[in-house]
């Protein structure tokens, strides 16, 4: 050990653990809720074409890409962006894996038999944790159609959040934030009816979450850490996000 203790950390989380980004490259073009413009892109300066310098200009909504959506994206008053402290950046992660149901039922929803499941492998659900649901949804993306599932008769068909578990997450475990791989807290059955009455109760609650994470099936239900990071913008409501897991190696 060195003087330095949390340099002998980093060393240690580097050497000794896995990183798992689970954030998706934003680009134009890609799904999108269909009321927000695409993005646009521009190049202001380019190294290419003799300037000192390369520069972009992105023009994009802030609920763009894997995003984070703060209380005030649906409630007047509520915390904004600026508002989150570092503190709640770096939380336990815990993954709530329902993608074998989702593969025979593209409707389904978590259950709290799923929570009773996991609590029963791996102990108590964590208080101020950052609670993941897997769906695997995200090996659609950047297929819009995929990602939206639509029927016949303009219905979504993807996988989301349940009210009881939602209640049960903030109100009994105190949870953190959370995080899904489709583009709404709501399963679509519910969003093609214009409800959005999950993603409500979240953020009433004083909580925030990541839209459209990736790579869930690449992290351990328990004992990972989820580091969530953003721009800081005064008073913003929304913003695209850059998510990563650190899990322990395995051995062997």
């Amino acid at each position: 050990m060195s003087d330095h203790p949390l340099w002998d950390l980093q060393r240690s989380l580097v050497q000794d653990h896995v990183f798992t980004d689970l954030t998706h490259a934003f680009h134009p073009g890609q799904p999108h809720f269909p009321a927000f413009p695409d993005e646009e892109r521009g190049q202001v300066f380019d190294v290419a074409a003799g300037d000192g310098f390369s520069v972009h200009r992105y023009t994009i909504v802030g609920q763009w890409g894997t995003h984070v959506d703060p209380p005030s994206h649906f409630v007047d008053g509520a915390r904004t962006l600026d508002q989150v402290p570092v503190e709640q950046m770096v939380l336990p992660l815990v993954v709530l894996d329902i993608s074998d149901r989702v593969r025979a039922d593209a409707d389904a929803v978590v259950t709290l038999a799923d929570v009773t499941a996991w609590e029963q492998q791996y102990g108590p659900l964590p208080g101020g944790s950052f609670v993941a649901l897997r769906t695997d949804w995200s090996r659609r993306w950047p297929d819009a159609d995929a990602m939206a599932n639509h029927d016949g008769h303009g219905v979504a068909h993807y996988p989301g959040w349940s009210r009881e578990v939602l209640e049960h997450l903030v109100e009994t475990v105190g949870i953190t934030a959370i995080g899904h791989e489709t583009t709404d807290t709501d399963p679509g059955s519910a969003t093609s009816q214009g409800d959005y009455g999950l993603e409500l109760y979240l953020l009433e609650q004083d909580r925030w979450q990541v839209e459209l994470l990736a790579h869930l099936d690449r992290v351990p239900p328990a004992g990972a850490l989820v580091v969530a990071t953003w721009p800081k913008p005064q008073g913003g409501s929304g913003f695209p996000a850059r998510v990563f897991a650190i899990a322990p190696r395995a051995e062997g």
